[in-house]
């Protein structure tokens, strides 16, 4: 399967067409237009690379990189740049690649930056969680998560059929004894349903004992 890339450019711009070549390649391309609404679309896309034009922005593209390093949690980040505004100082990417360039070079250097298969594997029923890649596969559908949703997940599906206590959860996934406030933990379930639930707002699989935790309700073989 082909990576995912989220890639931000702005709406003219005189730079080659790379999008329509990536996509001829197989690749799953979302583009946005700012730097906010990348950050809006991180969960839903789940890219595997991030990818700023800054060219087609007509700026260096460093206040932009910023931000989406600061948001993408260790995903890692290409940059397009314009000879014409070159990036002055360090600036938190993986890639800087100038203009002009061709599409080969361009695939060249996502290829290495893209997540390899895993051997570090937890399946139970229809959910296969990488947990090197913190990535969740269920119903044909991939989702990258973050660090905290992995690990959320990967209590659950250890469990499967138990009842987790909302303290235990927090406890781990969190790392404090502080329980003063655990609705993040309801925020972060709500997430992981997103991911692994076909509708979220009347979940199957991952369930609320009220009082009590959460289930996670999958076959298991015997």
């Amino acid at each position: 399967m082909h990576a995912k890339i989220l890639w931000i450019e702005g709406r003219r711009t005189a730079t080659p067409a790379f999008i329509p070549a990536l996509r001829k390649k197989g690749y799953h391309v979302e583009t946005v237009m700012t730097g906010k609404a990348a950050v809006e679309a991180l969960p839903v896309v789940g890219p595997d690379i991030v990818v700023i034009n800054a060219a087609s922005l007509r700026s260096s593209g460093k206040r932009i990189c910023q931000t989406m390093r600061d948001a993408v949690d260790g995903t890692p980040i290409l940059l397009i740049a314009n000879p014409e505004h070159p990036v002055s100082g360090d600036v938190d990417v993986n890639v800087i690649l100038k203009l002009p360039f061709t599409i080969r070079k361009l695939v060249n250097r996502i290829e290495p930056l893209l997540p390899r298969e895993s051997s570090k594997v937890l399946t139970a029923g229809a959910i296969s969680l990488d947990l090197e890649r913190n990535l969740v596969r269920c119903n044909g559908v991939e989702t990258r998560l973050t660090p905290r949703l992995t690990e959320l997940l990967k209590m659950l599906l250890e469990k499967p059929g138990e009842v987790l206590e909302r303290e235990k959860l927090f406890k781990r996934v969190w790392k404090t004894d502080y329980m003063g406030d655990t609705r993040t933990l309801d925020v972060h379930i709500s997430w992981l349903r997103k991911a692994i639930e076909k509708d979220p707002r009347n979940p199957e699989c991952l369930k609320t004992i009220r009082g009590v935790g959460y289930r996670l309700d999958v076959d298991v073989e015997e």
